[in-house]
Formats: C-alpha cells, structure tokens, sequence
C-alpha cells in the first residue's frame, strides 16, 4: 500500500462532523479527501446549542475563537409553562458554566458555526475539499478503500485506509456496499431494512426573527433576551435562543405530526402547530403568529443498534451512525464529539485501524445511549400532564439551580479520553 494511501482519509459530508473530522485528522498528520454533495455549503436549520463537551473541542481544534464574534453565552436555560408563562426552573450558564466546566456554554446560528470549521479547515493545506461530489461506490482492497464519486457528470476516485460517512440522517455512505450490489433505496443506494432512517414522529418548527422585528418584540414579552429558554405543554414544547451576536432570535417547536418530504425545509399544515398551542398564554401564541411563516422539518433517527464500523475501514459519525432525537440538544456535539474521539482512537494504533475502529465504536455507543436516554427523559417530562406534570413542577421547585447544573456534569462536563487507555480496557 502506498504511501498516500496508508495516511489518507477519505470523508463524505462537510457538515459539522464531516469538517470536524477533517480538522481532528488533519491535526494528527494525516492527509484528508472531503467529498461534499451539496455544489456549494450551505447550513441545514438555522440555531444551534453548543454545551461545554463541544466547545472544549472546538477550542483545542482551533475553532472557537473564530466562532465567538457571532455566537451567544446565554445566562442560564430557563424552562417555562406555555400556559401561564411561570419560570419552572432556571439552570445557570453564563461564567457560572465556565467556571463548573471549563468551556463556555454557546448558542449560534449554523451558519455561522460552518464559517468558523471552514476559516480553519482552509488553513489546514493537508485538506482537500470538493463540492458538487456525490459518493455512489465504495470498494475494498488489500488494506485500503476506495470511494468513487460524481462531479459534474465525471468520475473521481480517491483511496485511502478510512473512509468517514458523516453524510448525516440521509445517509448515503450507510447503505453502500463495499461489493458493488447495492440495495435500490433514496438515492439509489441506500439498503433497506435498518440501513433507513426512521421518521419519528415528530415534526420541528423552526423561524428565526429579527430582534428589532415585531416578531422580536413579542418575543421580548415572554423571555429574556440572553437565555436560553423553553415553554412546556402537553402538546408541544418551543425552545427560544439569541443567535447572530444577539440580532436574531432562533425557534423552534415540537409537535405530534405525519410524515412529510424528506428535506430540512419542507411544508405542512399550519395549522399544526396552532392546534398543537391551543391554551398557552397569549403572548405566546402572539409570537408564534408573528413569526411565521415557520420552516418544517421531520425529525428522523437511525436504528442504533446497525455497526457504525467495519473491518474493511468504514466508519460512520454523527446522524449518519445514531441521528436522535433533539430533545437534549446534542445532536451537533454527539457529532463534534465522534470525530475527535474517531480521530484519537485511530491515532493511537496506526498499525492496527480495524482493532481502532472497533474499540472507538464500542466506547462510543455507551456514551450514545446515555445521552438518547436523556432526551428521552426530556421529552417525557417537557410533554407532561395532569398528575406527572404536577410532580415534575413540584421536583423543579425544590430542586436548585445548582442542583440542576451538577445533574449535568456527566455531559457537560465530558472530555475526550485517552484513546490508549480506553482501547486497552474495553
């Protein structure tokens, strides 16, 4: 096996755990191929939540620093009945997560999350970056794997001893057989049976206002402009943060809902989402008219109980190996999280990528499933009615703000492990 190829990285996907594994990579020496799809990077969604766990990432991979002009250091989470628009429970961030955690607590918009990993990926001259590049094969060889993709009607191959599936929910690379015979599916591709992602249920309503906007003003009336806070209800729950430095608000809400097309900005009945908020507070349901028209997304997940790796030298991260629900808000540092891990554990045993693979994969899935778990209990308890919502009410009010945070201390304050040791002990 040649040189390029025993240190070459092939990556399909630059969303944020396609580029930050192309960062984490880069950064122990290996030479990276990133193959994007999309003919330009745009960013899916529009606010996202970035805990302690991620940007303590970030930070070591020379992001955050990029990233800081254009995110937010919310005070605190707050969580709000949508009814009477009474404060439930506060859990401080701020300096106060700083200090308990040792990275800040951000809120951003995507976009600007996307700039940052890409100032940085375009330092990084070991990177290689194509657009408009859609992987259709995959083969195996004697210790390497090759990826062969689409650009503007040709063919490109690029070999190398991993090849990185961070092509999120829909994933491509998921469903791709190393031999040729790929089962018929969403891009023709995709296996069927667990391969297929799985629509949960669950729709997200997402709109992103002007702070200055008539829609900001009603924002103003139900929550603090430098938190981070969430309305519970029966049938929905809206989380609201600043993005943009604090020029725009991000929402989003959770409703019950049918399937719709499968695309992060798709269409479906209004009123949903109005039905869904049927005895909140005015000034609540004041604000969702106002910040319309919403964007539609269905909220898939991915059986993770399917490999996320294999012998041959594939791996997959982020929503492409255990999309989940966003009710713990973790998804994109879940992803930030697997790409440095992957990184570390390959690093550690170059001699031996597959025993790497393994390992790094079994280590993760602990870590997965505990965080799956805590959405879970998210949702259970932020959907809570009659009696279970009196007793959720009543453990919030005697629970402290301090208490709250030390609840969170196995998340947030994670940090990546050393890679010889976990791979020596699982």
């Amino acid at each position: 096996m040649d040189d390029t190829r025993s240190r070459q990285v092939v990556i399909a996907g630059a969303g944020i755990a396609g580029l930050t594994a192309a960062l984490a990579f880069s950064e122990r020496g290996y030479l990276v191929r990133l193959f994007e799809q999309a003919p330009r990077l745009e960013a899916a969604g529009a606010g996202i939540q970035l805990s302690p766990n991620a940007t303590r990432i970030l930070r070591h991979l020379g992001v955050l620093d990029r990233l800081l002009p254009a995110a937010v250091r919310p005070e605190a989470v707050v969580l709000k009945d949508a009814a009477t628009l009474r404060e439930l429970a506060r859990v401080p961030l701020g300096e106060a997560a700083e200090r308990r955690w040792q990275a800040p607590y951000l809120v951003a918009h995507r976009a600007d999350l996307q700039d940052a990993l890409m100032a940085r990926l375009t330092e990084q001259p070991d990177i290689s970056l194509v657009t408009g590049a859609r992987v259709g094969s995959i083969a195996t060889g004697a210790r390497h794997i090759t990826a062969t993709a689409e650009i503007a009607g040709k063919t490109v191959e690029a070999s190398g001893f991993l090849l990185i599936g961070a092509d999120g929910v829909w994933s491509t690379i998921r469903g791709l057989d190393p031999s040729g015979e790929n089962g018929s599916g969403r891009n023709g591709v995709s296996a069927p049976g667990p391969a297929s992602s799985r629509f949960s249920g669950e729709l997200a309503w997402r709109a992103t206002i002007g702070a200055d906007s008539a829609a900001g003003e009603a924002f103003a009336a139900v929550a603090a402009a430098n938190c981070v806070t969430a309305f519970l209800h029966p049938g929905f729950h809206l989380v609201a943060y600043p993005v943009s430095g604090g020029t725009a608000f991000n929402l989003v809400a959770f409703t019950r809902g049918e399937i719709i097309a499968e695309d992060w900005s798709g269409h479906a009945d209004p009123n949903i989402l109005a039905s869904a908020m049927r005895g909140t507070a005015a000034a609540l349901a004041r604000l969702a008219e106002d910040a319309g028209p919403w964007a539609v997304w269905p909220v898939h997940t991915v059986d993770q109980r399917q490999p996320w790796t294999t012998p041959a030298g594939i791996a997959l991260i982020g929503d492409a190996a255990h999309a989940m629900t966003p009710f713990a808000a973790q998804g994109a540092a879940m992803a930030i999280e697997d790409a440095a891990t992957l990184a570390g554990f390959v690093a550690a045993s170059p001699a031996d990528p597959a025993s790497a693979l393994a390992a790094w994969e079994k280590m993760r899935r602990r870590r997965v499933a505990q965080v799956a778990r805590r959405g879970a209990l998210n949702h259970l308890a932020w959907h809570a009615s009659g009696p279970v919502a009196v007793a959720r009410n009543l453990f919030l009010k005697l629970r402290s703000p301090e208490k709250l945070a030390a609840d969170l201390d196995w998340l947030y304050g994670w940090r990546v492990p050393d890679a010889r040791r976990s791979k020596s002990s699982a």
